[in-house]
């Protein structure tokens, strides 16, 4: 395998770790309204778990509100219990044909304990990244024992994983400073 395929695939797993990152930071609450928040969360729909956002139209009609409109009334049930059971801590508001969610504003403590939150979320994405780091380094070294790559060039090709690995380090390091600041933000 050459060193470019081994970086391309290196590259690849990091942006989908940096993906995965952002849709988990979507659902960490800000103290604004945002669809993002019950994005993740799956309603028990005819026995199967189906994402909110097929069953219905999400919306923000003021900043601090949610708005959760069910293509079939009948699920607006099944949905009240799902956002009552997940971890949002918001209370649904239903008048049989639209569910509201309120979204408070956050206290101090709530906002340090998310942005303890985001932190721990960045954390992950970091040792993703370094794992993958460690894999292809494991594959360039594998390629040198078989006498793929000469020596030179399995150094060249472990500098540039660790040049990937310092770009996207810093893509997770800029993303979870931005939604900190946006979570501290009054």
């Amino acid at each position: 395998m050459p060193i470019e395929e081994i970086a391309f695939e290196a590259e690849e797993r990091m942006e989908k770790s940096i993906a995965l990152l952002s849709d988990q930071l979507k659902g960490v609450r800000t103290g604004r309204a945002n669809t993002g928040l019950v994005d993740s969360i799956r309603v028990e729909y005819y026995g199967s778990p189906t994402p909110l956002k097929q069953l219905a139209n999400l919306s923000t009609p003021e900043p601090q509100q949610i708005l959760i409109r069910p293509f079939d009334q009948t699920a607006i049930g099944d949905i009240v219990k799902a956002i009552q059971a997940s971890d949002l801590g918001l209370t649904p508001n239903s008048d049989n044909k639209v569910i509201r969610l309120n979204v408070p504003s956050l206290s101090v403590e709530q906002r340090k304990k998310l942005v303890a939150r985001v932190k721990d979320l960045a954390e992950e994405a970091r040792i993703s990244i370094r794992n993958i780091r460690r894999d292809a380094n494991k594959t360039a070294d594998k390629e040198l024992t078989d006498k793929i790559l000469t020596e030179d060039d399995n150094e060249k090709c472990k500098e540039e994983i660790q040049n990937l690995t310092k770009r996207f380090e810093g893509r997770v390091n800029d993303t979870a400073d931005r939604k900190s600041a946006e979570i501290l933000e009054v």
